[in-house]
């Protein structure tokens, strides 16, 4: 119970009762006054004096200071002790006329004592005194109802003098019960040292995984926030398409019906004319009069000399219908570019979310060249001009370049690097049958790489892209220091972009890929880094 402990932390260790004025020496430790005056007077001659608790001396009799504080404790504690002592329930065994709560109880008298019976008690060894118990019996030997005074450390019992003397125990390893309980709570105190490190540190793991959890609230509010306005920009995106095509379809539309109507017009025209020929005609093969049907120009002259050139003035006869076949190709067209931009922009969110966790890839040492240092973590390429001399094998690269050593044979990935502080460089994919030696080696100078080349080195830091050595300049400029390369093998797309806010999207590659592809990393001049990789589907 805590007022036990309590109790035991105010009873002065001359009398083993409770404090009375309390007073303490230089060393800390506490006695009644009357207690320490007595031990320091037994003292007087010897010209030290010693602490009876801790053995420490002072070369002159100690000063006794009254400790304020603890006759405060003390005074506290007494106040509430006849609740305390009153819910033990256990009385003192002398105070018979009128019971008295007990304070201690001893074991050899198997008693229990009140404070006033208790200053009265004897001090011998014999006489151990306990916290105030009716279960005394528990304290003694069950053969021979002597006291345990012994701990069997080979048994791990408690004993009496007699069970080692004569007893089962006799020849056994013993202590004291006093030392053996010391020793236990030591033990226990180590125990709990570990038990209390374990628990801060699973404390410190549980508030590291609460602020992880926090901040990855924050994170997917804030991917929430980016997502939504995504979406509403792709949205906003689609219906200007929408209002684009639809605004060129009635634009179209109406061209078609003005050129049409044109035409109706010229046909009604030549139709009204035609029918008044044919009537004129018809009129003169009815008449009987030869000579006013002789007199009439020729029937190849009553038709209009613009006839034969009609279709010229009309537009064709068939020109509605080629109207009308130009605007089934113009809107072939609208569906196709509808389409495209669409994919664009679902491949663009693609690229921007990525649902797997990030994974690493690291570079190949067997495949890079000996100008080129590559770091203890495997992410970093360098070139520098001291020979690394590593072994010559068929996979090592004769200069500048080197293989990841993963490769990729299904699946969406994606990497990025950080090219800032790299002067001429190259970054994309290969086949594992790309040549190691000379210029064709080069990834894009081959039909077996696909590459993104760039770097301060070139002209206003444009790029181009370089497959089968065949260059095409792009408009953009890398605006950031870092570019994502992304590859959907069974679309057979390698895709670039460049690592800015939003991610912009620079070139893709379509291939009916053959073999499995390896990122490939060149560098002229300076370094380039793996700053990440993350894939959707893992492959090895």
């Amino acid at each position: 119970m805590a007022s036990a402990g309590l109790r035991r932390e105010l009873e002065c260790s001359v009398c083993l009762t409770l404090y009375t004025d309390p007073v303490i020496l230089r060393c800390g430790h506490n006695f009644c006054r009357d207690c320490i005056d007595q031990v320091l007077n037994t003292q007087d001659g010897s010209g030290v004096y010693t602490c009876p608790e801790c053995r420490t001396q002072f070369q002159e009799r100690p000063v006794l200071i009254r400790n304020i504080t603890l006759c405060n404790i003390l005074e506290d504690f007494l106040s509430t002790r006849p609740h305390q002592e009153e819910i033990t329930g256990i009385r003192c065994t002398y105070c018979v006329d009128s019971p008295v709560p007990a304070v201690r109880s001893c074991l050899h008298c198997e008693a229990s004592l009140c404070d006033k019976h208790l200053r009265v008690h004897s001090k011998g060894l014999e006489h151990v005194l306990t916290d105030p118990s009716t279960s005394l019996e528990t304290w003694k030997c069950s053969v021979h109802k002597k006291i345990l005074e012994y701990y069997c450390t080979e048994d791990a019992a408690c004993i009496c003098v007699s069970c080692c003397l004569i007893g089962e125990h006799r020849g056994h390893r013993v202590e004291p019960l006093d030392e053996a309980f010391g020793k236990k709570k030591e033990k226990l105190r180590n125990v709990l040292q570990k038990l209390t490190t374990k628990k801060e540190e699973a404390m410190e793991k549980v508030s590291h995984l609460e602020e992880n959890w926090r901040k990855g609230q924050e994170k997917m509010t804030e991917e929430n926030k980016r997502v939504t306005a995504l979406f509403i920009d792709i949205r906003r995106r689609v219906d200007n398409l929408e209002k684009k095509v639809l605004s060129e379809i009635s634009r179209r539309a109406k061209k078609m019906a003005l050129s049409l109507s044109d035409v109706i017009q010229k046909l009604e025209i030549k139709k009204d004319e035609l029918s008044r020929k044919m009537r004129h005609i018809e009129e003169l093969c009815n008449m009987t009069d030869p000579l006013t049907v002789l007199q009439e120009p020729d029937t190849g002259d009553l038709c209009d000399p613009e006839e034969e050139g009609g279709d010229e003035d009309t537009g064709g006869h068939d020109g509605g219908d080629r109207d009308t076949r130009d605007g089934g190709d113009r809107g072939a067209e609208l569906t196709s570019h509808i389409a495209h931009t669409l994919s664009a922009m679902i491949r663009d969110i693609n690229v921007i979310f990525y649902v797997q966790d990030p994974a690493d890839i690291l570079l190949d040492v067997n495949t890079a060249a000996n100008n080129l240092l590559i770091s203890d973590d495997l992410k970093t390429m360098s070139r520098i001009p001291i020979n690394q001399n590593r072994p010559k094998t068929t996979n090592r690269f004769q200069e500048d370049q080197v293989l990841s050593s993963r490769r990729f044979s299904s699946g969406g990935h994606y990497w990025d690097v950080e090219i800032s502080k790299s002067g001429l460089w190259r970054v994309g994919m290969c086949y594992p049958s790309i040549d190691r030696r000379g210029r064709q080696s080069h990834i894009g100078n081959n039909n077996k790489s696909w590459c993104l080349c760039g770097g301060r080195q070139v002209y206003n830091n444009q790029c181009t892209v370089i497959h089968d050595s065949k260059v095409i300049p792009l408009p953009h400029q890398i605006p950031s220091d870092g570019v994502r390369i992304c590859l959907d093998y069974e679309a057979g797309q390698v895709s670039f972009y460049a690592l800015c806010d939003p991610i912009r999207h620079l070139h893709t590659f379509t291939a009916a890929f053959t073999e499995p592809l390896h990122a490939a990393l060149y560098v002229n001049k300076g370094c380039i880094k793996l700053s990440g990789w993350s894939s959707r589907n893992e492959t090895s």
